[in-house]
């Protein structure tokens, strides 16, 4: 999937408002992997290519009182602000230094949306928009309990801009109760409070790297949902051996998603051989950004076995039902139970589904037609995935010599070398690590020269950080509103008190 406009729309994503509670009582375990899984994201959004995926981002901490680490900010290009922010959020307090209020969770949200009405309507003026806002707030206090809170305080508050609200309680695995362990991990599914005409999300997540950064990874998602990314064209007989009309197929409309991010996408990554892929490529696919209605035609059913895995290429990418808000309820429900039952249908049956993608352009240029095909594959959750397959054009020759039935016995007892290894029961991602983060860091960073300001075109959003002291402000001060009262205090000498919390040895099975 893929059209040379992909880089080139307007991006959907909303801009982001964290506010971390430093007053919880386990603060000092949480800041080193809260830290480092907010900067390896930061990292991979500031590296990837194409549109912003994480465009705007403000950071609050709440102490005695909330105060702004960093006012609304450009992602990309500014990763060394970013970093120098997250190393002072490193370097605050431990446990015990505030108390508990209750209100400056609160406060720090009124303070993040107004900063966001205020920034809109100043870059509104110079053509650029950004229309939506979603609050993260991470506490180890108990998140039903903050959502009530944010329920009594936020009844007058403009709540138009703001899109989502979670509210996520991180705790040590010794806290968790027993039937939290299991829903402890961002992936599933949050309980919602509905509140203020929207849902708050509640979750509770462990306290370690690897769950926090799932959870701040989510915003590398495609959050658009102004239209369905792709139409599923089955024909209607169903998958009866019987002739079916091709006249009238069940269509059903789908989301599609990345399930790896594209490494050809990020910066840096290569020696210059590897490239962006190209997107007039009738080969390649790109779900992110949608920018163009994909059809998929289903042709074939295969059986599962029958698949060669030599023969499919390119990234995977998991189709769910659409959540487009333009579709009315009962066409979403209708639509959602009939992608169920083609789920289980195909895990009955043990299929997978051959699929033709239907040309998107039909002009003088397009009077030759290069057909792709994609095998769609069932699994044991509510989503398809779907990956390309070779066609007979693209298949190079290959020999594939039988194994000897006899082996010599000197060759047998090379075999003791496989007894050394340890051995998994699958594959784990999240247990492999390749530097990459390190290496992205070291091709971001770059120095930050303490008397300008980052940018000259939001320099009225950025006071000047000087090296002796900087400003904080709860709301940015802007040319058009009166500027709020600054508070200022010497830069914070680091400190090595922050314990890192041990991650877990490892996960029953990692993240889908």
């Amino acid at each position: 999937f893929g059209t040379a406009t992909s880089l080139h729309i307007h991006c959907q994503q909303p801009s982001r408002i964290v506010i971390v509670d430093i007053t919880s009582p386990s603060w000092t375990s949480t800041c080193s992997v809260l830290s480092e899984a907010l900067e390896n994201t930061l990292c991979l959004a500031c590296s990837l290519t194409g549109p912003c995926r994480v465009p705007l981002l403000s950071l609050y901490v709440v102490q005695s009182q909330q105060e702004c680490l960093l006012p609304f900010t450009q992602v990309k290009e500014n990763f060394a602000r970013i970093q120098a922010c997250i190393s002072e959020l490193r370097l605050l307090p431990g446990e015990g230094c505030f108390p508990q209020t209750g209100n400056g969770v609160v406060q720090a949200v009124q303070d993040g949306l107004q900063q966001f009405k205020q920034y809109s309507r100043h870059t509104a003026a110079g053509g650029s928009t950004n229309s939506s806002v979603e609050i993260t707030i991470l506490t180890s206090q108990s998140s039903k309990e903050m959502a009530k809170q944010l329920e009594n305080k936020l009844k007058d508050v403009d709540l138009v801009s703001l899109r989502r609200i979670q509210v996520i309680e991180v705790l040590k695995r010794d806290f968790l109760e027993p039937e939290d362990v299991e829903q402890c991990m961002p992936a599933e599914e949050p309980s919602n409070i509905a509140i203020l005409g929207m849902d708050i999300d509640v979750q509770t997540i462990e306290d370690n790297v690897i769950s926090l950064e799932v959870l701040f990874k989510t915003w590398l998602h495609d959050y658009g949902t102004e239209r369905e990314h792709l139409h599923l064209l089955l024909p209607s007989g169903g998958f009866s051996h019987a002739a079916a009309p091709r006249t009238t197929p069940i269509c059903l409309k789908c989301d599609l998603q990345e399930r790896l991010l594209d490494p050809a996408l990020l910066s840096g990554t290569a020696d210059g051989t590897m490239r962006a892929a190209d997107f007039n490529s009738p080969f390649q696919m790109a779900a992110w950004p949608a920018t163009v209605l994909y059809k998929l035609r289903v042709v074939k059913a295969l059986k599962a076995e029958g698949v060669c895995e030599s023969v499919l290429y390119g990234l995977p990418f998991i189709i769910r039902p659409t959540s487009c808000w333009q579709l009315d309820w009962d066409e979403l429900e209708i639509n959602q139970h009939s992608f169920h039952a083609l789920c289980h249908s195909l895990l009955k049956r043990k299929w997978m589904l051959l699929a033709e993608r239907e040309p998107q352009n039909t002009g003088p240029n397009w009077n030759i037609v290069v057909h792709s095909y994609y095998v769609i594959v069932p699994s044991d959750s509510a989503t398809l995935l779907v990956k390309a397959v070779a066609p007979r054009e693209l298949l190079l020759p290959s020999n594939f010599p039988a194994l000897l039935v006899h082996l010599s016995p000197s060759l047998l007892g090379n075999q003791s070398a496989l007894n050394s290894l340890e051995v998994e029961v699958a594959y784990n991602p999240l247990h492999i690590k390749s530097n990459l983060y390190k290496y992205l860091k070291s091709v971001l960073h770059k120095p930050l020269h303490w008397h300008t300001s980052f940018h000259k075109v939001h320099s009225c959003f950025v006071p000047v950080l000087q090296h002796q002291s900087r400003a904080r402000a709860t709301v940015a001060p802007l040319l058009m509103a009166p500027s709020p009262v600054q508070a200022f205090r010497p830069a914070a000498v680091r400190r090595d008190s922050c314990e890192r919390s041990p991650l877990p040895k490892e996960y029953d099975e990692f993240l889908q």
